[in-house]
């Protein structure tokens, strides 16, 4: 393993590289999930019909530049999400286990899970913002609008918009769903990447390499989404909302299942499927590339040699 800064840089490079393929996905769920906001069934228009309709319409009537919206948000958002998710997780299972067990090496589900979600919690809450801009940039539509729209011009005029119109308190609405969403699948990600890892190794009598790395990562994407889906939901309408809707997490839930039923909460499922089964997938794997890649950067700056070489 690589040293916390290098694994949190490794972690970072490894889900911008994913979110670049995964992106568009992200805008079509993002806009499933606000359609028909607080309307009943009978009343709420689809203007987005599913996946694939989502994606073709957005780029009929809005080109790349629609799927690809907030793009950069979403890279500083993954940078310090999965930095830290991908960097404290070891750090704090280790821990863990070496105060609790006396031996880091041991396997605990319940500290695995633990681990999981602290780290996620820590990159959520730290990246809330960029989320709260990210969403709203996306579900921005001049030809098919779903929800409350905001005309930011990029990452930056939305940051000071916001804080110009709702102040600090502003940047971190939703933070709280934020952390429930990410905390519930952070708890399962790692965990059940390195569960499924173990028993295809043990059962399958798989070795290292990019086919058990892709198996694992399919079953932690699938895993995740199914945890996550409900609170991300939540944390879509939070975020596109400015304090006009809800009041808070149990009121966005309460007033969503209540007027549109309780299968709203599942609204752009598939499309959440879609983004984050590849995802999982390429973020995990490429992970493991840039583990590789950054230990034998350190090894060499790091070593005796290397600083030796560097002075010199």
């Amino acid at each position: 393993m690589s040293t916390t800064v290098g694994a949190f840089v490794a972690g970072g490079i490894a889900a911008c590289g994913a979110v670049t393929i995964t992106h568009p996905f992200e805008t079509v769920k993002i806009r499933l999930q606000l359609q028909g906001e607080l309307q009943a069934k009978k009343d709420a228009p689809r203007l987005y019909k599913g996946v694939l309709h989502g994606v073709k319409v957005i780029a009929q009537n809005e080109g790349a530049k629609g799927l690809f919206r907030g793009i950069g948000a979403a890279y500083i958002y993954q940078m310090v999400l999965n930095g830290c998710r991908l960097g404290l997780y070891e750090p704090v299972r280790n821990g863990l286990t070496t105060a609790i067990f006396k031996d880091g090496a041991v396997q605990s589900l319940g500290v695995n899970i633990f681990s999981g979600a602290t780290s996620g919690i820590v990159g959520a809450a730290l990246g809330s913002p960029m989320f709260l801009i990210k969403t709203r940039l996306q579900s921005f539509s001049p030809f098919l609008p779903v929800g409350t729209q905001h005309g930011y011009k990029n990452a930056r005029d939305g940051a000071a918009q916001i804080y110009r119109n709702e102040g600090v308190k502003g940047l971190y609405r939703g933070v709280g769903a934020a952390c429930v969403r990410t905390g519930f699948g952070s708890s399962v990600q790692l965990p059940t990447y390195f569960f499924a890892k173990r028993r295809l190794v043990r059962h399958l009598g798989m070795q290292e390499g990019l086919p058990l790395h892709l198996m694992s990562s399919a079953a932690s994407g699938f895993v995740v989404c199914c945890v996550m889906h409900p609170p991300d939901t939540i944390m879509s309408r939070m975020y596109n909302q400015t304090g006009n809707l809800y009041s808070g997490v149990f009121d966005c839930f309460s007033k969503t299942v209540k007027t549109e039923g309780v299968l709203a909460i599942y609204k752009g499922f598939f499309a959440h499927l879609a983004r984050i089964l590849p995802h999982t997938i390429l973020t995990l794997t490429f992970a493991e590339q840039t583990n590789k890649l950054m230990r034998r950067f350190e090894a060499r700056i790091l070593s005796p040699e290397g600083v030796g070489e560097k002075i010199v």
